[in-house]
């Protein structure tokens, strides 16, 4: 046994010893209500931010809270203890979605509660598995090393927006600041999810996104539908007749140029994917439904979900909403639609395809105004990484279930962007579950699952310092 190995144990002694001290610190940040796309709450992102900004310090790392057009990002540093050893970059983020409907949570979202379970218990909040429990799964990890061997093996960068569940807007230019100071070897990205509560993955395919509201105007004002409906078209019926027709029957997409350049994943892949044993049945409970309605009849849930493209309406707003009648053809009617994007797709080339497709459904006299809230790529991991091989041997110090290689359907802006501006490979290891309810009422995070996510990132980083003595070693043997 090599001094890391020897060190991962005691680390994973001290994990486990300090775990209640871990679970205070998440409930301390869950309780602040960082909603990034609410102005209301600017000064809790940025309350959010600055608690970051305070552990990173009291660990001993160098840490800014840099203030961007939008919302700041915490960036902090620890330096390698060596020249050989490897330098990681940590991406996560710490703004959360709106917690909205408010009457079906079961205690207040920014109240992290512990309810106990068959599954070892969890906590309760919003945020608590995106992204806040993750990202503090690798804090606690470098709290553990450095508490346990006074060190962290490998050079450490953390970059934590406040933009994530809000379009990202600004990290591109903090990107462009920042590259140099960003250079790494590799990132680690802890927003997806665990295979199932005894197996890690690690996600080598995400889709990207393009998001757009469309406000489609007809007439200059609120109309009386008697004395106007059958002459004057209403923009609600206009605008969700459009997105009717965005699909056929059996749920492909009918937008222009929407399906260029995707290809079904090769024959090896489909079979890695059988091979899971996914249980479909599950994962539509957890969703509380039945059956699986959307998206193209005639393939796997999987295949729709990893590696599918898709157009969603993620909301409808128009007319009158309030209690009781008012008969009236509204002005206007807006949506907003997001399209989930697999590698292939151009997203500017989707956009724009999506706009004309719109724009194509208006009668005479009507028109729309769009407002783009991001585009991001779809990203691949290669299969071949050598970081990839160090992190699944990272997860088994962790897990005694080997790490499953995995697709996700969602879209993580951040990590296209990571690729293409600072030309480096994003490892995806989260440890969320299907049922978490992410982005909806009672967001839970199971304590399973935050202290397994602590384990894996004191396991990898012992990992990630062996490959670079073994690096080390073989350039010796070759000289």
């Amino acid at each position: 046994m090599n001094s890391n190995q020897q060190n991962v144990a005691e680390v994973m002694k001290s994990i486990e010893d300090h775990f209640d001290d871990a679970v205070g610190r998440l409930q301390a940040i869950l309780r602040i209500p960082s909603i990034s796309t609410d102005p209301a709450h600017d000064a809790d992102v940025r309350a959010a931010a600055e608690w970051f900004d305070r552990e990173f310090k009291s660990l001993g790392f160098e840490c800014e809270v840099v203030d961007t057009p939008g919302h700041p990002v915490v960036f902090a540093e620890r330096k390698p203890p060596s020249e050989d050893a490897p330098t990681i970059l940590y991406y996560g983020h710490y703004d959360v979605q709106p917690a909205d409907p408010l009457d079906q949570w079961n205690s207040p979202p920014f109240e992290p509660t512990i309810i106990d379970d068959a599954n070892g218990g969890r906590i309760v909040a919003r945020g608590a598995v995106d992204d806040k429990g993750q990202v503090m799964t690798f804090i606690e990890a470098f709290r553990a090393w450095i508490e346990t061997t006074g060190d962290i093996p490998v050079g450490i960068k953390v970059m934590l927006e406040g933009e994530e569940e809000s379009g990202s807007e600004s990290l591109e230019g903090f990107l462009d600041d920042y590259a140099e100071r960003l250079h790494a070897d590799v990132c680690v990205v802890s927003d997806t999810g665990m295979w199932n509560g005894e197996t890690p993955a690690i996600t080598t395919m995400l889709r990207g996104m393009v998001y757009l509201e469309a406000e489609v105007r007809g007439p200059g004002h609120d109309l009386h539908s008697g004395m106007y409906g059958g002459a004057i078209a209403n923009p609600a019926n206009v605008l969700a007749r459009i997105i009717a027709s965005m699909h056929e029957d059996d749920g492909t997409v009918t937008v222009p140029n929407f399906y260029d350049g995707v290809e079904d994943p090769p024959a090896r892949i489909l079979d890695q994917w059988r091979d899971l044993g996914f249980d479909e049945a599950a994962f539509l409970a957890s969703a509380e439904i039945s059956a699986a309605t959307g998206g193209e009849t005639g393939r796997s849930i999987l295949e729709r979900t990893w590696s599918r493209p898709t157009i969603d309406v993620n909301g409808i707003q128009g007319g009158y909403t309030a209690a009781g009648a008012k008969t009236i053809i509204p002005a206007a009617c807006s949506a907003k639609i997001s399209c989930r994007l697999v590698p292939g797709q151009d997203p500017a080339t989707i956009e724009s395809s999506l706009k004309a497709f719109i724009e194509a459904g208006l009668p005479e006299g009507f028109a729309v105004n769009f407002i783009s809230h991001g585009v991001n790529p779809a990203v691949v991991v290669p299969a071949d990484s050598p970081w990839l091989a160090a992190a699944t041997a990272g997860l088994a110090q962790a897990y005694e279930a080997p790490a499953a290689v995995i697709g996700s359907g969602g879209s993580i802006p951040a990590v296209g962007d990571i690729q293409s501006k600072l030309g480096i490979d994003a490892l995806l290891v989260g440890f969320g579950l299907d049922e978490d309810r992410v982005h909806s009422p009672n967001e839970k995070f199971d304590l399973r699952c935050l202290r397994g996510g602590i384990k894996s990132h004191a396991g990898m980083i012992g990992a990630f310092a062996d490959r670079s003595v073994a690096s080390a070693a073989s350039s010796a043997a070759q000289d």
